[in-house]
């Protein structure tokens, strides 16, 4: 299998850049750092191969140049080679090209190539006739045909098996590196990447279609938010959209939000991103979203910003990103009160990538690793995992693996038990926009049709919702013991949220509680299953408050009573679940009543007095009768009376002055 890909690097090297960053104000160092990691111009991310493959690419480069034959302990190490040696003529480079082989049931990365920033030609997108007139763009790219390609061989090294050197443009010489450093820094350079990737979304034309369809949108439904970004050209940099569907969704289930860009993953992709949830059924629900045309700090920062005011300045408890450095500046100065989280999906996949060739001899590995992020519930219990696997596998000395311990507080479940993350499953995730982008994505599509049938499956998303709004199922068949808590449980909560209750309550009858203290407010128990090794878990239950703790935290984490809780109800006879212990998103009942999930930035009474509070409020009174007046004829028919009768009064009293509006206003 053949690629062009950015492999998203960065996405756990970047973190650690970040915490490991003290700054500094020594200009040679600022310029050093900034050329090191912008050298790959591919996907815009902030490259970094890890501080010693770079020391020791740059002291190998300072005596020699590519040849053929030359070889590297892995592929990461030769693409940090190549860095340096572009740093040091003065040129950028991108991967062009990786290749996959399938060996013994597992993808193996085979063969990778480094190309100069200026290798092919831009190809023309096929657009429909118009007699409006286009702006001509430049390309940066001239068929350059400078590259290095390496090939993994049966002895576990990466070598160099074509190379060419010649540029057909001119390169810096070394005594002016520094001079071109300079330039780049000024933006010069990022300038020109930003207006390639324009041409690579809308071809040889301009913008217009998309801000025709968004302005359209917005004339069919005031509802509809959208703002774009331009540059100093007037040139599209970014843009966020969120319709009143979402708006809606956000205030029900906009507890815990993940950005996904998938788009990151492959060069080719448009940089289209969605800001995603989960529903009350486990399903995915979208609440945005954004074209990323500009993946620096400052643009992250303005599609944070911006959505948010779309979501009325309510922040999510938790956010989660595939991306590093960037993206995590961002969420820090627009979410600083948010639990900011690496998607560990992502995380798992790219280990797929980085230990290809390991993967290649312990076919058994990634699914070790997987359990051991997914499994251990308490951070000895991942610790001690982790290190079995190192040794057993004799991976102690492995870079990528010791990035990614290091990084653990920001991935790994166990170490994320203080925030929400609206997980009903550690083992099995909610679809998310990579499965739509692998079915719909073609490189011959327009950024509007593509959008077009984003459209689609969002709608498809809200029908599915509603079908199983309205599903009920008898009891019986779903009840798999005489308890109580089960019936209880039964008769509240979604279908998919009971099922996840309904594994913890009988995987509790397999453990065994014991009260080792007793208290005047607090109970202490010990719950325990006899395994190899055993385990061993405290639950703390506030009889008075008819509140329950567990160290698994894993109601914390999801919202769901764990086994161990549930193991101590049993054995202290608690036969009802505790109203405290009941989380409202996961019911039949998560989309009726008052709603106040997240936090609001600028306190909850500060507007209701302004036009705009009551034009949203009322819109998303008005989308709860629309939802569930579409639900059949006979309340669509009645919707649409009450609809029209409060409309007339509304007109009425308009009609009657300022000071009938306010006389009805004050006897109401």
């Amino acid at each position: 299998m053949e690629f062009s890909s950015s492999e998203e690097d960065g996405l756990v090297e970047d973190f650690i850049d970040v915490e490991d960053d003290t700054g500094t104000a020594d200009v040679d160092q600022a310029v050093v750092t900034s050329q090191t990691n912008c050298i790959d111009h591919s996907d815009g991310s902030m490259l970094t191969a890890g501080d010693e493959l770079l020391v020791a690419a740059d002291e190998l480069v300072k005596n020699s140049e590519p040849c053929l034959g030359m070889e590297f302990e892995s592929d990461a190490a030769a693409r940090a080679f190549y860095s340096a040696y572009a740093l040091r003529l003065g040129f950028g480079i991108r991967v062009a090209r990786s290749r996959t082989e399938r060996r013994k049931g597992i993808e193996v990365l085979v063969t990778k190539r480094f190309v100069c920033m200026k290798e092919g030609h831009h190809k023309k997108k096929d657009v429909e006739s118009s007699d409006k007139k286009r702006r001509k763009r430049l390309s940066i790219r001239d068929g350059c045909p400078a590259m290095m390609e390496v090939v993994w061989r049966r002895q576990e090294k990466w070598v160099i098996t074509k190379l060419v050197l010649e540029h057909t443009h001119v390169i810096v010489s070394p005594d002016k590196v520094r001079e071109v450093q300079l330039r780049r820094l000024c933006g010069k350079e990022h300038a020109d990447q930003l207006q390639e990737v324009r041409r690579n979304v809308f071809g040889d034309t301009d913008a217009c279609a998309l801000f025709t369809y968004l302005m359209r949108k917005q004339s069919e439904n005031s509802g509809f938010f959208y703002n774009i970004q331009v540059d100093s050209r007037n040139c599209l940099r970014s843009a966020v959209w969120v319709d009143a569907r979402a708006r809606m969704a956000y205030k029900y289930f906009g507890d815990a939000v993940y950005f996904d860009t998938t788009h990151s993953k492959n060069e080719n992709m448009l940089p289209f991103a969605a800001f995603t949830g989960v529903n009350h059924h486990g399903d995915g629900v979208v609440f945005g979203c954004a074209l990323v045309l500009d993946k620096t700090e400052s643009s992250y920062a303005w599609i944070f910003d911006t959505w948010l005011t779309a979501m009325d300045k309510r922040l999510p408890f938790s956010f989660t990103t595939d991306e590093g450095r960037t993206m995590t500046e961002a969420v820090a100065k627009v979410f600083p009160q948010c639990f900011h989280r690496l998607c560990r999906w992502r995380v798992l996949s790219r280990c797929k990538t980085k230990l290809s060739d390991v993967y290649m001899r312990f076919p058994g590995l990634h699914i070790e690793l997987k359990r051991c992020v997914n499994e251990c519930d308490t951070m000895p219990a991942f610790d001690m995992f982790w290190g079995s696997i190192l040794d057993r596998y004799g991976l102690r000395e492995n870079t990528w693996l010791g990035s990614l311990f290091e990084a653990r507080h920001k991935w790994v479940p166990a170490y994320l038990t203080s925030s929400f993350f609206a997980e009903l499953s550690l083992t099995c995730r909610a679809e998310t926009v990579s499965r739509f982008y692998k079915n719909n994505f073609t490189t011959r599509g327009s950024l509007l049709s593509f959008i077009t049938r984003f459209d689609q499956h969002i709608d498809r998303l809200y029908t599915n919702e509603a079908q199983k709004d309205l599903a009920s199922f008898p009891p019986e068949q779903l009840l798999k013991t005489n308890s109580i808590l089960e019936k209880q449980a039964e008769s509240i909560y979604t279908r998919a949220a009971f099922e996840i209750f309904q594994t913890e309550l009988i995987e509790s009858l397999h453990h065994y509680a014991v009260k080792v203290q007793d208290g005047p407010y607090e109970d202490k128990y010990y719950v325990e299953r006899h395994s190899d090794p055993p385990t061993r878990h405290t639950v703390v239950y506030n009889i008075a408050e008819k509140k329950a703790w567990c160290d698994c935290c894993r109601f914390a984490f999801s919202a769901i009573l764990c086994r161990h809780v549930l193991g101590v109800f049993i054995l202290a006879d608690v036969d009802m679940i505790p109203e405290p212990c009941i989380t409202k998103r996961w019911t039949k009942k998560a989309k009726t009543g008052p709603v106040c999930v997240g936090r609001n930035l600028e306190g909850e009474n500060q507007h209701t007095n302004s036009v705009t509070w009551r034009f949203n409020d009322l819109v998303h009174d008005a989308m709860k009768c629309a939802e569930k007046g579409t639900l059949s004829a006979g309340s669509f028919k009645v919707a649409k009376e009450v609809l029209r009768k409060a409309f007339r009064e509304i007109e009425n009293l308009t009609n009657a002055g300022p000071q009938q509006v306010g006389n009805r206003c004050s006897i109401g």
